[in-house]
């Protein structure tokens, strides 16, 4: 019989919940995934279905397992890695939630937020959290949850309810309701967490209406919280890694010193600087988070989200119907030697970080009679890029230091078009790593540091390798021509939004 051992990660994503079995050298040697429904019950609402996310993410664990022929015996931990502020609000006796989770992109709370940053409340919230007053975030999604379900503050008050972001519904399922926690990555999109104290912060907790006691303990990112029920898997695992996706991937790329920078290219993009113990605080309108605790060491990072990348292409199939398939993009791209002078503003929801401004509509300038669809998709290609790097200059401001090298994951992240054009406007160098399931990896990481599985970061480290480089070719005069023309087109997009409202 194989004495041979894995941890297994459980990818909890917005779409779909994945499960991973890492091996000793974070090989994957297992996976399966299973999508859950998206509910849209009106116009800027989101949710999801707690139960059938619990349901897809145990089924996928299972199929995982199978897939590697491995027995549950031979799991020496799990890790988590969650969708971030989406919210999930249950009866603590008999773990029934008491309404749909409110999913991270929904926005019915935008006038509750409008309302505190209109009684000067904004600062506030960014000085103890490093987070905007926005309804991203868990906490007034919360307190709306509390306003609509009759009685559940009081419930709350006498201990009967619990409440949570994703990795605390799982932790506490996985555990027959054994445990109620969550790590200070989560914690820290809340909007309730404060960053100095690494604590829930009374103030704030006021502020929003949401009583203490609904809320989980706050642990480190890798440490045993619990066990899971030997019923669900076949064996009592110990759940030893929590984060947050996108820390969970920052982590996973080996961005373990102050200055390293990853960037996911999924549905939107999200950029994270590794700040080491340092909390800086924007001034750019980036977002300041905690990225993982490990021990009694807490590291931060700065963060900036971009609100379409693979989005753009899915617009350029679906809706403008250019291309059958996403990957017909790069092919499409590169038959034009260059944009022909187009620019895609691709502002569909508005503009993310740094610009922040939620009226803004996608925008297209510079069409000619010589332009064709080519022209487009290179233009929506390069519009990914120039996103990034507003966010990645951004940062290097925010943080008073140069970036050297991105590291780069997700699905878009294989387009080399588009990783070599992000190279070139950035003037630095862009390194895809071999294995880009970035965020089961870091889970698997915090877990197996935990329990010994690895020993330390330096004994991981020799894991990370490179799959490309993209090195920076274009002269400086040519990009700062694209980058000025690509900052006109935001302006104006920019003009026009605020011109219509």
């Amino acid at each position: 019989m194989s004495s041979e051992r894995f941890i297994l990660a459980l990818d909890q994503g917005t779409s779909s919940s994945r499960a991973m079995l890492f091996d000793a050298e974070g090989n994957i040697r297992g996976r399966a995934q299973r999508e859950f429904g998206q509910h849209f019950p009106q116009p800027g609402w989101v949710e999801h279905d707690p139960e059938e996310i619990w349901a897809s993410q145990i089924a996928a664990a299972r199929e995982a397992l199978a897939a590697s022929g491995a027995s549950a015996a031979a799991v020496a931990a799990i890790g988590v890695a969650n969708q971030r502020e989406t919210v999930v609000l249950w009866e603590r006796e008999s773990g029934r939630a008491l309404a749909p989770a409110i999913v991270w992109q929904d926005r019915r709370t935008a006038g509750m937020c409008e309302e505190l940053a209109a009684a000067g409340l904004a600062p506030l919230f960014q000085q103890k959290t490093g987070l905007l007053l926005d309804p991203y975030f868990s906490g007034t999604k919360l307190k709306w949850l509390l306003d609509h379900i009759p009685g559940s503050r009081t419930r709350a008050a006498r201990g009967e309810l619990a409440a949570g972001t994703i990795d605390t519904w799982l932790a506490w399922k996985l555990t027959g309701g054994g445990i109620h926690v969550t790590d200070v990555s989560n914690a820290s999109r809340t909007l309730l967490y404060n960053l100095r104290t690494r604590e829930w912060d009374e103030e704030l907790l006021r502020l929003l209406d949401v009583p203490r006691e609904l809320l989980p303990e706050v642990r480190p990112s890798s440490e045993v919280y619990g066990l899971c029920d030997a019923g669900w898997l076949g064996a009592a695992l110990p759940i030893a890694g929590i984060a947050g996706d996108q820390q969970a991937a920052t982590f996973g790329q080996a961005c373990w010193q102050p200055g390293m920078v990853k960037n996911t290219y999924g549905t939107g993009c999200f950029m994270l600087m590794n700040t080491g113990g340092d909390i800086v605080p924007s001034h750019h309108r980036l977002l300041t988070t905690a990225a993982w605790q490990i021990g009694g060491e807490t590291r931060y990072a700065l963060e900036g989200s971009v609100f379409m990348a693979g989005a753009t292409v899915q617009w350029l199939r679906d809706g403008l119907g250019l291309i059958a398939r996403a990957e017909e993009v790069e092919a499409l791209a590169a038959s034009v030697p260059d944009n022909g002078g187009v620019y895609l503003v691709p502002a569909f929801a508005g503009l993310g970080a740094p610009h922040w401004e939620p009226h803004a509509r996608g925008s297209l300038f510079g069409l000619t009679r010589g332009s064709g669809r080519a022209h487009i998709a290179r233009a929506a290609l390069e519009a990914i890029a120039y996103q990034s790097a507003d966010v990645l200059r951004a940062m290097e401001r925010d943080a008073d230091m140069a970036v050297s090298e991105l590291r780069v994951d997700g699905g878009a992240a294989n387009n080399d078009l588009l990783m070599q054009f992000q190279a070139d406007i950035l003037g630095v160098s862009v390194v895809r790593p071999r294995i880009t399931e970035t965020t089961a990896l870091g889970a698997a990481y915090l877990a197996g540091l935990a329990v010994g599985f690895w020993r330390s970061t330096g004994e991981l480290a020799s894991h990370w390798q490179t799959d490309r480089r993209f090195e920076p070719a274009m002269p400086e005069s040519e990009r700062d021509r694209l980058i000025g023309g690509w900052n006109l087109a935001v302006a104006q997009t920019i003009a026009w939004a605020r011109a219509q409202s």
